[in-house]
């Protein structure tokens, strides 16, 4: 042991944080805070003047940290631009999945090395604006062979792959004969790189029959389940969300007062306040999307009030919502969906975490928590040039990263 750490691994002391936001199980707010580093992970917090020595320091010199966003939702295996599609939007045309398949051409005709290289920039952009863990999702591929590779490639890029062969019917394919493929030999193709499956279940996508097929092959072959739900209109995505047990739905900007309460009774046994029990189905919001579709945003208020685990996600993709910076879903969700600065930056950090099910960490050889600022989670940490997270929605668009800790590592 050296000054209380195990001996071989490098420590920093970050010191003089004016506020620390840990959005741990107490979800605490610490001023005059410090935490330590050990290697990847957290190994103290608490009052800077109580904080041990280190092999190195770093001074926040009064700004706040916070734990690194989790973004629990985006699409960066792609190739391709749909300026025109969006201009056409902001002229009046209605969203439509079909602008799916613009893409599915671009990356087709892609190189592998063009598309790493691609995603590769897309990763780096989200961490320099401070997030810190990112899924990402296939479905631009949409065969066999192209949804294989953009598999590999996300699992080389980011932390979390989900399979989203059930983004879109092509064009001139039958719908049942596709939904066998994407449950057959394309689920098989992918598996190797993957944690988990999602569905668009919405209209002009796929139907509530063909998603319960999707989820139960996707289920069958040991994969995690979410679901693209409730964007376009209210729809059978939640509900379907809820009886498979899926760890979020996503979008659910059309929601019935059933479908709150169905998303709030799978959180009945979860205690907030210590962040244990039964873990429910996460409503994931993309309120960049919304504005992008104009759709109308999420109810991440009323979802909150009544009992369900929220999460705010960036939603990176070229159609709908060509954006990674999750500090601005954080100022939407404050000025536009009425969340307290407080329940945003929870949103975008421990309820994503929650959203991919690591929230709470594993054993030395496993998996370490991320989302919270703890002792022993993951040291991902984002420190803003302001002295309290307040600034992300009190100065709206102006870059307020400072410093960036990823797994322990500073990368920005």
């Amino acid at each position: 042991m050296k000054n209380g750490f195990m001996s071989g691994q490098t420590s920093t002391l970050i010191h003089n944080i004016g506020e620390l936001m840990t959005q741990d199980g107490e979800h605490r707010v610490l001023r005059d805070a410090a935490v330590v580093i050990e290697g990847e992970r957290i190994s103290w917090i608490g009052q800077a003047a109580d904080a041990p020595a280190a092999d190195a320091a770093v001074d926040a010199e009064g700004r706040a940290v916070l734990p690194g966003w989790v973004d629990s939702h985006s699409h960066l295996v792609f190739a391709g631009d749909r300026t025109a599609e969006f201009e056409a939007r902001m002229a009046g045309e209605s969203y439509s999945a079909g602008g799916i398949a613009v893409t599915m051409g671009a990356t087709r005709a892609a190189g592998e090395e063009e598309l790493t290289r691609l995603t590769a920039e897309r990763v780096a952009e989200a961490v320099s604006q401070g997030t810190t863990y990112l899924e990402s999702k296939t479905g631009y591929g949409l065969d066999v062979e192209n949804e294989a590779r953009s598999a590999r490639i996300a699992a080389a890029t980011v932390d979390e792959v989900t399979y989203l062969g059930a983004h879109l019917v092509p064009a001139g394919v039958d719908p049942e004969e596709y939904t066998d493929l994407v449950c057959g030999p394309m689920l098989d193709a992918v598996l190797p790189h993957v944690r988990w499956a999602d569905v668009f279940c919405e209209r002009g996508a796929f139907t509530e029959e063909q998603s319960r097929r999707v989820l139960t092959a996707a289920r069958n072959a040991g994969l995690g389940l979410r679901v693209h739900g409730n964007q376009l209109g209210e729809g059978p995505g939640v509900q379907l969300a809820v009886e498979f047990g899926a760890a979020s739905v996503d979008h659910v900007n059309y929601l019935s007062e059933a479908d709150i309460q169905a998303l709030a009774g799978t959180w009945s046994g979860w205690d907030a306040a210590s962040g244990t029990g039964l873990r429910g189905t996460v409503a994931t919001c993309l309120p960049a999307c919304d504005l992008s579709t104009r759709q109308p945003l999420a109810p991440g208020r009323e979802l909150i009030d009544a009992g369900v685990q929220i999460a705010l996600a960036a939603n990176c993709n070229p159609g709908t919502s060509y954006t990674s910076s999750m500090a601005f879903c954080v100022t939407t969700a404050v000025l536009q969906m009425h969340l307290s600065v407080h329940e945003a930056v929870r949103a975008a950090t421990y309820g994503g975490a929650l959203a991919l099910g690591r929230e709470t960490g594993k054993d030395a050889d496993g998996e370490r928590a991320v989302g919270s600022i703890a002792v022993g989670h993951r040291a991902d940490l984002h420190m803003l040039k302001a002295p309290s997270a307040t600034h992300l929605a009190y100065r709206p668009g102006i870059p307020m990263t400072h410093a960036v800790w990823r797994a322990g590592v500073r990368a920005v």
